[in-house]
């Protein structure tokens, strides 16, 4: 069964982020809980919660009993002239637990449109009321997406080199230390009449490498552009719901952005939704007799009531206090992982923030996304049963919260192993 439809996937399926000309795709046909399964019934722990989107585990019944009650009463309705019960609950919700100055919730299908959307707000929040700003300030090596406006705010490389012309203008900047901030503030003030908007990753930089910051550093920043008029897009996508050890990164922070984008965990890894939450002064800027002034962006599935059932069940479980004291527990056990690996020779650099992991291999050429050690890592965490996907020579941990101390007991043991035959 097994080979057959590894056949029958290569003959018709082209896989993201993949060079299909050596690429296998394992087929997997269950999950339960921290576990997948593949077609010939070998378990592997998934270590990343399938591309950091999967906070309770696979096929949880809770979710899947709302998602079917949903599924059941109203499948899916045009969100432009209609509303729905599920819609307003959820941003209701989410919202009580944002900051304060987070006010409105526009609804997405996926992490690449909520920062379309954010970008499209803070560009038109300008042209609404006369003032033309055009250029947007990032982080170096950051990630926000796939489509052409979240790529022209990501990192440059080569995945972008074939469209390098058709991106927008952008000004980047290395997230903050101590020792840059000056320099920073200086590059940002002779440039701040032109900077709409700055988007960033706050604390981690997922697919740059798991690359950290810290919280003060960055809230002085984020303080500092809001002084210089300057729009703030805080990008919770990979962050947010728990995965810094906190409900979401603006829990560490001491500045508050005016909007903010979530996905992936936010429907606990059952299927895409989006959302980009705004405060009032955003939305103020669009609210007007003028129809021009409106925000035009939507989607068909525009706040999918099955989605929206899907993360209100989701948030249900993140907020049980089981589900917090597994995110505590998980941050600890990474943290005492780390502190044995702080002085291995092997090791360039190990850090931690909240259930998210990473250690840094030393190799002989840079650290790349494109290093050879991905294809010598992956398949050695495979044959042991653990789905890791390591960014080139970076080994990271994301797991789901319902994984147990032994099964990470057991990721970290055959860590070390690698460290040690590899």
């Amino acid at each position: 069964m097994q080979s057959e439809l590894i056949e029958r996937d290569r003959k018709v399926n082209w896989h993201p982020y993949t060079q299909m000309k050596t690429a296998r795709h394992i087929p997997i046909i269950r999950g339960e809980g921290a576990y997948i399964f593949d077609a010939n019934g070998k378990r592997y722990i998934d270590a990343v919660s399938s591309w950091w989107v999967t906070l309770h585990g696979h096929a949880h019944p809770y979710i899947a009993k709302k998602v079917a009650e949903q599924l059941n009463t109203l499948e899916q309705v045009i969100f432009a002239g209609f509303t729905h019960p599920v819609a307003i609950e959820l941003s209701e919700r989410l919202l009580n637990l944002l900051p304060d100055n987070q006010e409105k919730v526009f609804y997405t299908d996926n992490g690449s449109t909520a920062v379309e959307v954010a970008l499209k707000m803070c560009i038109q929040y300008g042209h609404n009321q006369g003032v033309r700003k055009n250029k947007i300030l990032a982080f170096k090596n950051g990630y926000h997406g796939d489509t052409f406006g979240a790529m022209s705010v990501s990192g440059r490389g080569l995945w972008t080199a074939p469209f390098g012309e058709l991106l927008f203008d952008v000004l980047f900047i290395d997230a903050p230390t101590k020792e840059n901030l000056s320099g920073t503030k200086s590059f940002i003030e002779k440039h701040a009449s032109e900077i709409a908007c700055f988007i960033y990753e706050p604390l981690v930089q997922g697919a740059g490498g798991m690359l950290m910051h810290e919280a003060d550093d960055l809230s002085e920043l984020m303080k500092f552009c809001r002084s210089k008029g300057i729009l703030l897009i805080q990008d919770e996508i990979f962050v947010g719901f728990g995965r810094t050890g906190k409900l979401f990164a603006a829990n560490h922070l001491s500045a508050q952005a005016d909007i903010m984008c979530f996905s992936k965990g936010l429907t606990g890894g059952t299927m895409p939704l989006g959302i980009t939450t705004s405060s009032q002064k955003i939305y103020d800027a669009f609210y007007s007799n003028d129809k021009t002034k409106a925000l035009f962006h939507g989607h068909s599935f525009t706040a999918s009531p099955l989605a929206c059932a899907a993360a209100l069940a989701s948030m249900d479980l993140l907020l049980q206090e089981e589900t917090q004291q597994n995110i505590q527990r998980i941050c600890k056990q990474h943290q005492q992982f780390v502190n044995t690996l702080v002085k291995h020779p092997k090791i360039k650099n190990v850090r931690q923030q909240g259930t998210i992991f990473a250690l840094e291999w030393k190799i002989e050429e840079d650290t790349s996304y494109f290093s050879d050690m991905h294809d010598i890592l992956y398949p050695f965490f495979l044959q042991r049963g653990i789905l890791m996907r390591p960014l080139g020579n970076i080994i990271y941990l994301v797991p789901p919260y319902c994984i147990s101390q032994q099964d990470l007991e057991y990721i970290y043991f055959c860590i070390l192993d690698a460290l040690e035959t590899l």
